[in-house]
């Protein structure tokens, strides 16, 4: 029997599309960490302020949900962001919606639109490698 080469083994690691996602939002998790540092805020609080830039207002269950969040994972982060003035909660009973607070935010504009250019051109060459590699 012909012994099976290490990359043809399944288990393999770099076999493992799951690794391939991991090591990607880890590599992706390294680049935002030092930019974020500057204006104070944690991944999961810029992806909270990416939901509220897209519709402020929006109910603290939504912004779990479309995170991926639980509530004892959300509560704390938004209580910080509220703290940090980042943020405004209402309540109106049982629910509660957050909006930004524009005034903090303008350096966190400025950042974005100074990385908009940069991330925008390497998503493209992504997209070009991709379809070159599926012409193949």
């Amino acid at each position: 029997m012909a012994r099976k080469h290490a990359a043809d083994l399944p288990l393999r690691l770099d076999n493992q599309l799951c690794f391939a996602v991991y090591s990607t939002a880890h590599a992706f998790n390294r680049v935002y960490k030092p930019l974020l540092d500057k204006l104070g805020l944690t991944y999961p609080q810029y992806l909270v302020m990416l939901v509220l830039w897209e519709q402020d207002g929006v109910a603290v269950k939504e912004i779990g949900e479309r995170l991926y969040l639980d509530s004892g994972t959300l509560t704390p982060l938004l209580k910080r962001m509220e703290a940090a003035g980042l943020v405004n909660r209402t309540i109106d009973g049982r629910e509660h919606r957050l909006a930004l607070e524009a005034r903090p935010l303008l350096p966190a504009t400025a950042w974005l639109e100074r990385y908009r250019s940069f991330w925008e051109a390497r998503l493209d060459l992504l997209e070009d490698r991709i379809r070159t590699r599926a012409r193949r």
